[in-house]
């Protein structure tokens, strides 16, 4: 018969067995716990990867102190730039109670709009927000949407400016256009924009549409047998997203071609003209936080870029033969050489 004594002290082995291992698993349930508490984001992406641009946005999270795992959830949705696919891919973020939706750029947010009028909407890189009806005001959006625009139809004449002033006896110019980028208003505007622009300037003007990334290699075969001097790319998320490919297309092409945005120059495109796209998205990070901070995105007004950058590339420059004028050197933000 044991002892009372070895009673006890096998009880206290017991209670201390228990204890230990409540402990070992308080951690587990506070990991659990807090896992569960979250705040949740949607990213809504209408390619079928991230660009530069959305990178900046998550870069934009990580100087806020906002990590994934950690503090927050990220639900990420791609729509490969299929657009009859954005709206499925809105409403199972809806679905998902997300705590805000961030959109990038204006076809996917007309989705997401549709599908929820209560869940708050950050949308990056917004060509014309207001004629695609998707806020009220820049100053007072009036909804549950806001973000950043990128200024898309008002920089068109400036850039088919920059490139005649880049390349002597330029008379033929095709434009690359994406007809699906944003709303037919915004569109229909860039049209006529460029239309207007290369008739002041003198210029034959070949309008290219590709729809889908598919279409890019059939679109220079086109300027090819347009004997186009050049090419410019009018504003859109696609052809972004695609630069890589429009860079080398354009070199094989031996075109030289004017670009909205500065990664297609560091890829090896002749010149751009536009707002940083990465650091636009990077601020669209800052409304996320007011956000979730309990912010109103009817009251949060849409931020414009605030500078505009000009870069040149002499590598192709030289490689097409032209002789880039020095006034126009001295103009720009940045010359790669």
């Amino acid at each position: 018969m044991p002892s009372p004594g070895l009673g006890l002290v096998m009880k206290r082995r017991e209670f201390i067995t228990l204890v230990g291992g409540a402990a070992a698993a308080w951690p587990l349930a506070a990991n659990a716990q807090q896992k569960g508490k979250l705040r949740l984001i949607g990213v809504l992406n209408p390619g079928s990867t991230d660009t530069p641009g959305t990178v900046g946005f998550y870069d934009g999270l990580r100087e806020l102190g906002y990590a994934e795992g950690l503090n927050i959830a990220i639900e990420r949705r791609y729509g490969d730039w299929n657009t009859d696919r954005f709206q499925q891919l809105a409403d199972d973020l809806v679905r998902l109670k997300v705590d805000v939706i961030v959109v990038i750029s204006t076809s996917p947010a007309r989705a997401a709009k549709q599908a929820t009028s209560i869940i708050p909407i950050i949308v990056g890189g917004m060509a014309d927000p207001v004629g695609d009806e998707l806020i009220v005001s820049l100053s007072r959006p009036g909804g549950n949407i806001t973000g950043t625009t990128f200024l898309g139809p008002e920089l068109i004449a400036k850039r088919f400016g920059l490139l005649k002033e880049a390349i002597s006896g330029l008379s033929r110019v095709a434009a690359l256009w994406h007809p699906a980028a944003y709303g037919k208003r915004t569109m229909e505007g860039m049209l006529q924009e460029t239309e207007t622009a290369a008739q002041s300037l003198g210029l034959q003007l070949h309008l290219v549409p590709a729809v889908g990334p598919g279409d890019l290699d059939s679109a220079f075969v086109t300027m090819t047998r347009e004997h186009v001097d050049a090419v410019i790319l009018l504003p859109s998320p696609m052809l972004y997203g695609e630069h890589k490919h429009i860079v080398e297309l354009a070199a094989k092409s031996r075109l030289p071609a004017m670009y909205a945005a500065k990664e297609f120059v560091e890829d090896g495109g002749l010149m751009s003209y536009g707002a940083s796209l990465p650091s636009l998205f990077r601020r669209a990070a800052t409304y996320v936080d007011k956000i979730l901070k309990g912010a109103n995105p009817a009251n949060l007004p849409v931020e414009q870029p605030t500078k505009l950058e000009l870069v040149i590339n002499l590598k192709p420059a030289k490689a097409l033969g032209l002789n880039v004028p020095a006034t126009l050197l001295a103009q720009a933000d940045e010359v790669i050489e």
